[in-house]
């Protein structure tokens, strides 16, 4: 198949959740039109901003169907499902899932319990899921600090040219600028590669990558299409400053506890997606008021997303 090269910022969305723990699929339309809004050219469901590994695949089943749904007359718009990497047999079924209700692409991790030795062996645990749906686009994500599989992803490509028609290319979250740049060129530009450290972006930008995910992109789109702009308007300074501007953004997710962070940036342009589950610690009530100081401070007014349901929290 002749696989697209994706461009823009495509959001890691987070999963909505009720205050009973429950996904709550019914706010996901008004998410994606929040997304679409502000320029969001597409959806990266279940990753692990939206912690696909802490649900059942009935929940990950409905979390696809629901942006199906919702994005169903949006072609220009493009969700991709992480299927997960522990279950092969479990990711199979899922990507027969996300064919049939019409979903762009699929990614798959590498198992991370039974980790591949190699990657020859990696190349095969894709090539079991990616050949069920021969017509979807495939992506590999390599997130090396949350599976512990730290394989060249140059020596991926390497084992799966020619071996797997609908491998698409690789959301790349991890910080080996070298492998990156080897991958990039690999067959003069062939595979898709998406940037996924979104602290990093600039540096990527350097070295031609056109497409990004990041779950920042859900709350601050704005500030990265501005990083962009400067960067192609070889306003260097300029763009220096607007990737700071993401980086001090970025490190209040350290200060107040990781990811679920991200839910408490969500409330303040409008989606309430409730909280992470567990083992994921949430903020407290306390906590999210010093958050809210300390997030006036860096201006995040100034650059955040904005939604038509946009309110004071």
């Amino acid at each position: 198949m002749n696989n697209q090269h994706l461009s823009g910022l495509i959001a890691a969305p987070f999963t909505p959740m009720l205050a009973n723990g429950a996904v709550n699929t019914a706010i996901i339309s008004a998410y994606y039109a929040m997304l679409k809004a502000n320029g969001v050219t597409g959806a990266f469901i279940c990753g692990s901003t939206g912690e696909g590994v802490s649900m059942t695949m009935a929940e990950k089943k409905a979390v696809a169907q629901a942006w199906a749904a919702a994005t169903k007359d949006d072609d220009d718009f493009k969700v991709m499902l992480f299927l997960g990497g522990t279950s092969i047999a479990d990711c199979k079924e899922l990507a027969l899932h996300a064919k049939q209700i019409g979903l762009y692409a699929i990614s798959f991790t590498a198992p991370f319990y039974f980790k591949p030795a190699n990657a020859a062996m990696l190349a095969k645990a894709c090539a079991e899921v990616a050949l069920v749906v021969t017509d979807m686009p495939f992506y590999y994500y390599h997130i090396p600090v949350l599976t512990g599989v730290n394989i060249a992803m140059y020596d991926l490509l390497q084992e799966i040219d020619g071996k797997i028609p609908n491998f698409a290319g690789i959301k790349y979250t991890h910080e080996d600028f070298m492998d990156f740049l080897s991958c990039m060129r690999f067959q003069n530009g062939k595979y898709d590669m998406l940037w996924g450290r979104d602290e990093n972006m600039l540096s990527a930008l350097v070295l031609g990558t056109k497409g990004a995910v990041g779950s920042t992109f859900n709350y601050a789109a704005p500030l990265y299409y501005k990083l962009i702009d400067a960067f192609d308007n070889n306003e260097l300074e300029k763009a220096r400053a607007l990737q700071q501007q993401s980086i001090d953004m970025i490190r209040l997710l350290g200060k107040y506890g990781g990811i679920a962070t991200g839910k408490a940036y969500m409330k303040l342009v409008g989606v309430d997606c409730g909280e992470f589950r567990l083992p994921v610690q949430n903020m407290t009530a306390a906590e999210f008021e010093l958050f809210k100081k300390d997030v006036a401070a860096i201006g995040f007014d100034r650059f955040a997303s904005v939604s038509r349901a946009a309110h004071k929290v």
